[in-house]
């Protein structure tokens, strides 16, 4: 069994969108043809081809990584293994409330077939929410968890973990989700890391949503590598928010012993794939203008100095 815990910088181009990439992207429902999945495959390379390029010109290559999904972007992940990048591939299955494996019982084939850097889930979890459902996730991900620290995996384990409202929440707080996110979720948040560890759920990396304060940041952190995972590292994730808000929550982690880093993806990537298949910018430009976002992001979390608390 390896150490617990990533402690190295990390800073994640994420593109492993399936499901909302397919609707919201493309606008297609249902099961896809050959072509629309080549099609879907296409944009993907659109940002992965920006993410080398930003390696090429500034990012250092052994801090930069990239999170991309096995259907849409096999091709892209044995690509990136070859060149030496870090990558993460999702276990989970696409679109759902509660956190499944996407290839069921065959979830270990899966991981082996790429060895990715970070075998990655995201999971949404209310500390307070229904005692059942969260057994229910506990169990599958505890299973994940145990079979990623064995010898046999050569994988880390990254959680995602994404922390919505509960409507007895929201009532208490006269259903202002903006008071949610600042008052009552990071101290749900630490409650959630908290009750995963204690069902058998060990990540190495936990990847969390943008937090306004610099002590909420340190809670975070305080519950990620509490009773001994002292090498445990977070990183934040964009949740799709503006660029203003984004470089808001990088700079307020990036100054937070134990923020090792990002994953931010669709405030990257999305208006210049947007661009790019409408026809109102060339390919070349499209990945110009995801590299430089991903660069600025990397420059932002660079440049701010850690402060150890007193």
């Amino acid at each position: 069994m390896t150490t617990l815990g990533f402690d190295k910088p990390l800073y994640i181009l994420p593109f492993d969108h399936r499901g909302s990439f397919q609707k919201k992207m493309f606008g297609w429902d249902g099961k896809l043809t050959t072509q629309q999945t080549a099609e879907i495959a296409a944009a993907k390379r659109v940002i992965y081809d920006a993410f080398q390029a930003s390696v090429h010109a500034a990012v250092p290559k052994d801090k930069a990584g990239i999170l991309v999904d096995e259907q849409f972007g096999a091709e892209i992940l044995h690509d990136a293994a070859r060149e030496g990048y870090a990558t993460c591939c999702p276990a989970e299955k696409s679109g759902q409330d509660e956190f499944d494996f996407e290839y069921g019982e065959e979830f270990a084939d899966h991981i082996e077939a790429f060895h990715p850097a970070f075998c990655k889930v995201l999971v949404r979890y209310n500390p307070e929410g229904d005692p059942a459902l969260n057994r229910r996730q506990s169990f599958r991900l505890s299973r994940l968890s145990e079979y990623l620290h064995t010898d046999q995996s050569r994988s880390r384990f990254m959680f995602e973990l994404l922390v919505p409202p509960e409507k007895a929440q929201l009532d208490r707080l006269n259903g202002d989700k903006r008071a949610y996110d600042t008052e009552l979720r990071p101290k749900l948040m630490a409650e959630a890391i908290q009750q995963l560890q204690d069902a058998g759920v060990e990540p190495d990396v936990w990847k969390i949503e943008g937090l306004d304060q610099q002590e909420d940041c340190e809670r975070i952190v305080t519950a990620a590598r509490r009773e001994g995972r002292s090498q445990v590292g977070c990183i934040i994730l964009g949740r799709g928010e503006d660029d203003m808000k984004v470089r808001e929550w990088l700079m307020t982690a990036a100054a937070v012993p134990g923020f090792i880093g990002f994953a931010v993806g669709r405030t990257s990537f999305w208006q210049p794939l947007i661009d790019w298949r409408a026809n109102k910018i060339k390919r070349d430009t499209a990945v110009g203008e995801i590299a430089q976002r991903y660069q600025e992001f990397v420059e932002i979390f660079e440049s701010i100095e850690k402060v150890v608390p007193a």
